[in-house]
Formats: structure tokens, sequence, C-alpha cells
């Protein structure tokens, strides 16, 4: 059967439409194109991804963000995908670009993960990079686990002599006590404080701030930000290590947690525990007491 009777191509800068996963909007500078690829059967689109081309001829989907990767809006035959990874290959092939780079998002962002994964190894994409995301899923686990551990966290806060602060950013105060917290503790610090400012200037809905306090100083922070309108990301968090809080990791992402069921999320991405040549098993048991599932992110490459 020719799928190519059924389906079309269609290519469009990535600005003329907004989309839920919201980082898919952003416009880097070292980029001369931004465009989204649409699969197309009568009118209405199947499936999207979008790519960013560099001067040097490399195409991403995407720079410096979680993931891109291709998006579904209906479950698609694996012949119906094949040809939309083929086409997006020619289609490059014709604008001079000589490399592909893929992020694919983990499954809980898409159900058709895996077959994703399988066409772009059977196609000819090389595995670059896999880190592994933990996951709590499902509305109703997530207002149970609140619920049980609602009285433990109260004590704990209670002795602590702790205030809650939890809600959209209003200023960025906490950025410099985060950088600081962490270099304190040797830890590298990774964050683009510009970028991050523009984006929540952008969106400022998907942007949370939790902090911790006590006596009116800051003591812990964790931001969150809404990647999709089901999912909430836990994005970065630092506790200051003169305040001796104990636990505090813990409570954070307890009220992460809250944060998640006042939002009315379907789940929650802990998001990757990695180290440069290992897998940070510290982290990755800490984020298990919080956690109900694992899925990789791989990152595929190909010369086109």
């Amino acid at each position: 059967m020719d799928i190519s009777n059924q389906y079309h191509l269609e290519v469009q800068d990535s600005r003329a439409e907004i989309k839920d996963y919201f980082l898919a909007n952003e416009q880097l500078l070292g980029y001369r194109e931004y465009l989204d690829f649409k699969l197309v059967k009568k009118e209405k689109v199947k499936a999207w991804i979008t790519i960013c081309i560099s001067e040097q001829g490399k195409a991403i989907s995407l720079p410096q963000v979680p993931f891109g990767g291709i998006w579904m809006q209906d479950s698609l035959s694996s012949e119906a995908l094949e040809y939309f990874i083929l086409v997006i290959q020619g289609e490059l092939r014709k604008r001079g670009v000589l490399e592909l780079e893929i992020t694919q998002a983990p499954k809980p962002y898409q159900s058709n993960h895996d077959l994703v994964n399988y066409l772009l190894f059977k196609l000819g994409f090389r595995q670059e990079k896999v880190l592994a995301h933990q996951f709590f899923l499902g509305k109703k686990k997530i207002k149970k686990l609140i619920q049980s551990e609602q009285d433990r966290f109260q004590k704990r806060i209670k002795e602590g002599e702790l205030t809650i602060r939890k809600g959209p950013i209003s200023n960025f105060g906490f950025l410099q006590e985060i950088r600081s917290w962490n270099q304190s503790r040797g830890y590298d610090s990774n964050l683009d404080e510009t970028r991050l400012i523009t984006q929540v200037s952008e969106y400022p809905e998907r942007y949370f701030l939790i902090s911790l306090e006590k006596k009116g100083q800051a003591v812990a922070h964790t931001l969150a930000t809404r990647l999709t309108s089901e999912s909430l990301y836990y994005f970065q968090s630092a506790i200051d290590p003169k305040s001796q809080l104990k636990q505090g990791g813990e409570m954070l992402l307890y009220q992460l947690f809250i944060l998640a069921m006042e939002l009315k999320v379907d789940f929650i991405d802990l998001g990757s525990s990695d180290q440069p040549s290992s897998a940070n098993h510290n982290l990755m048991f800490f984020k298990s007491r919080f956690s109900n599932d694992i899925s990789n992110k791989v990152t595929w490459v190909r010369k086109l």
C-alpha cells in the first residue's frame, strides 16, 4: 500500500502555531530556521516535530531543552510513522542538512514512545545518549500519596518552624540563592538564568516556585515547570547548607505533589539522575520514594 497517497508533509515556520509543549515555541540564536514538520491526512495533523537548523547544517529537535521529538495527535500505524520519518529526512536534505538529532520524549508524554524509538533504530539512527526519567503517574495516586503522608509532613513543618510559600514566580531573587547554595555544596551550576527569566516572562503561567522559610529567611527552593498541560516537571532544587534543615528534599517534593494536585496534572516528571560517566544511584534512590514509573529519554543521531 502506498502511504504517500493518504498522507502528505507540510512544513511551516514554528512560530506560526503555539504548541502545548511550550518550549517548542522558543527561538534560540545561532539557528537559521525553526520549522514544524507535520504529517497530514485529510487536512488533519496526525503527527508533528519541531526542528531547528544551525548555520553549520545540523538539524536538532530541540536544542537546550529537556526533549523534542515526534508528537502524535492520534495513534499511527508503523507504516505511516516510518513514512513521516523518511519524508522529514528527504526535506532536510533539500535544505542542505548534513545531520539530524532527535531527543524523543519519555513514554508518559507520548504513548507511542516505543514505536518511535524502534523505527528510528530500524531507519539507521544511532543511539547517542540515554537518560532515565523517574515519574509519578496518576491523578488519583498523587492525591492518595498526599493524604497518606499529610500528618508526617505537617509534623515536620511544625517542628522545624517552617513556612511554605508556593505559587507563580513574582521575583527572581531565589536564583542567586540557588546558585550560591549549590556552589557551597560543590555542585556545578548549569542554570541559564537569563534564558529562564525570559521564559518566565513569556510564560508566567508555566513556572512555579516552592520555598521553605524559617524566621522569614528562605532555606530551600524548588522550581517546577508545567512542560505540558498534563505534566509537572521537577526542574531545579537547592537547600541552604547552613540551615541544617532535616529531610528538606522530601519536604520540597511533598509540596511539589500538592502543587501537582492543585494543577490537576496527570503526572509528575522528576527528571533524570545522571553523572558524566555513571548513574547517580543516590539521587535515583531518593526519587524512588516519590516515583512509581521510569522511562528512558533517548537521543538519536543520523547522518543525512
